[in-house]
């Protein structure tokens, strides 16, 4: 592959402390990895030269949360939740009934869709999650298809207890056989901390069969109303809860106090009419932040980290710069992938080569223009796949 420099840049986000923002600066790419950034006037040779003509550039967007391994549509409870129907975790059966009726190639197809569109907006990173099939067989066979596309894939058979089935038995089965068969294909476990799902002690009972298995943990809290989730996400050192919808001054304090990313999820909580998260307090707070899609098919269905930040924006309180750091390196620290060779969410030397080009002169205009699309250019791993 060869090198390519990036020139003309018109702002430049690295999420670096020690490259801040720097202007009239160049970004070479090498092969996967960035190779070097700094004052264009100095940039080093490389194959291939791009001018972006005076056009923002940025990391490409991390998308910490998604669940694109399902069949079926929801349109249907959209519609009546829209005419006031209230959002409820049990919608979830639905998704699972299709899921698990759906063939192997049929789940990739969707999957690769999905992804690909979020792609086109810029989307370079995606965590995706099981929990549509909530059998052995079918919970294998979504972290197996998802481990072949996605960055990250979680495990979140503790997504609720299929009809049918007690409560007692299917813990039994999710913390025994189901994780057994899924661990090869994933990197995290999660469980869905709320009410109509798993209570504190399923919760915790979940997440420590994952750790003893020497998984990653994240937890879904605080979405439908107040409860567990933030104290369980934290007492276990969880690297994310996401939602984060219904927090207590404590939840904040608690969240400010650890390690654990807060990870918000506006389109949904518009999609699903919930009140918008705490941002400004979280961030007041000192609490670290991302902004994920959620991208399912029943309670945020869209791909677009571009739509969320807008929504953060001019929903939430944040600043346009904290709500594209939170989309980018935000959910890169929620994924623990911040740091290191290969990072993402960032732009230096280093990091994997994943850049966004907004066919704006700012990123200002995620949120100045909303609805708009500015992707321009994409690099993925070092290809320009846009």
């Amino acid at each position: 592959m060869s090198a390519t420099l990036i020139t003309g840049i018109g702002e430049l986000t690295t999420n670096d402390p020690d490259l801040g923002r720097p202007s009239s600066s160049a970004v070479v790419l090498d092969a996967d990895r960035v190779a070097w950034v700094g004052p264009e006037d100095t940039a080093p040779a490389a194959d291939l030269r791009v001018d972006v003509e005076g056009r923002a550039v940025l990391p490409g967007w991390v998308d910490s949360h998604t669940h694109l391994v399902f069949a079926g549509d929801r349109t249907a409870e959209f519609e009546a939740r829209m005419a006031g129907e209230p959002y409820r975790a049990g919608g979830i059966a639905t998704t699972v009934a299709a899921t698990r009726s759906a063939t192997d190639d049929s789940l990739r197809d969707t999957l690769r869709r999905h992804l690909a569109e979020a792609a086109s907006q810029g989307t370079t990173c995606v965590e995706t999650k099981t929990g549509y099939g909530l059998t052995v067989a079918d919970e294998e066979r979504a972290a197996r298809i998802a481990a072949e596309q996605a960055d990250d894939v979680t495990f979140l058979g503790a997504h609720l207890v299929p009809p049918g089935t007690g409560a007692a038995a299917y813990l039994d089965l999710v913390t025994g056989p189901m994780l057994e068969a899924v661990a090869p294909h994933v990197r995290w476990a999660d469980v869905f901390c709320e009410t109509g799902a798993f209570d504190l002690d399923q919760s915790r009972r979940v997440l420590a069969a994952a750790s003893a298995r020497g998984l990653g943990l994240r937890v879904h809290g605080n979405q439908l109303g107040p409860g567990p989730g933030v104290e369980l996400a934290v007492e276990v050192g969880a690297a994310s809860v996401d939602h984060c919808t219904h927090l207590s001054g404590a939840d904040i304090d608690a969240l400010a106090g650890s390690d654990t990313v807060a990870t918000l999820l506006p389109a949904c909580d518009l999609s699903t009419r919930q009140p918008p998260a705490p941002a400004r307090e979280l961030l007041d707070a000192g609490a670290t932040v991302a902004l994920a899609s959620n991208c399912n098919p029943g309670s945020s269905y869209t791909s677009s980290m571009a739509f969320c930040v807008a929504t953060a924006v001019l929903q939430l309180g944040m600043s346009v710069s904290e709500a594209v750091r939170a989309a980018t390196w935000g959910g890169a620290r929620a994924l623990r992938r911040e740091a290191g060779p290969g990072a993402v969410g960032v732009l230096r030397p280093g990091a994997r080569a994943d850049v966004h080009v907004l066919d704006a002169p700012s990123a200002t205009h995620l949120a100045y223009r909303p609805g708009v699309p500015l992707t321009w250019a994409v690099w993925r791993k070092g290809h320009r796949i846009r």
